[in-house]
């Protein structure tokens, strides 16, 4: 048997608005509409991806699921996804080389320290 990850599903009260956040936050692109749900990708033709679903239900707890980010500078990507409408979250996390942010709906996700350097000898 083979399974195919396709994507993650985001509850979301407003799918549309949720998953165009997400898509300029990731300079991902939209592969599905409707009224209930909103798909985006990296690219057209390439899982996973994330679709946003309506639940209008407002979320109760900390994410029991979530995301985590490696930028090339983690200082100006905070930055920018707090331009975009991110916040920094205090989840218990204490002090770490991380920061952990929430979306515009409060889905909680980590923004990692620099992405190691490849090296070669």
């Amino acid at each position: 048997m083979t399974l195919e990850w396709r994507h993650v599903v985001v509850h979301s009260a407003n799918p549309a608005a949720l998953g165009q956040w997400w898509a300029e936050a990731l300079g991902w692109v939209v592969v599905h509409t409707s009224d209930v749900e909103f798909a985006i990708r990296p690219e057209a033709d390439r899982s996973p991806g994330l679709e946003f679903v309506l639940l209008e239900e407002a979320k109760k707890a900390k994410s029991r699921l979530h995301l985590d980010f490696v930028p090339d500078d983690q200082d100006a990507e905070v930055a920018r996804l707090e331009a975009l409408g991110a916040k920094r979250v205090d989840i218990g996390q204490g002090d770490q080389p991380w920061v952990v942010m929430a979306d515009p709906e409060g889905n909680e996700f980590c923004v990692l320290g620099r992405r190691p350097q490849n090296t070669t000898s």
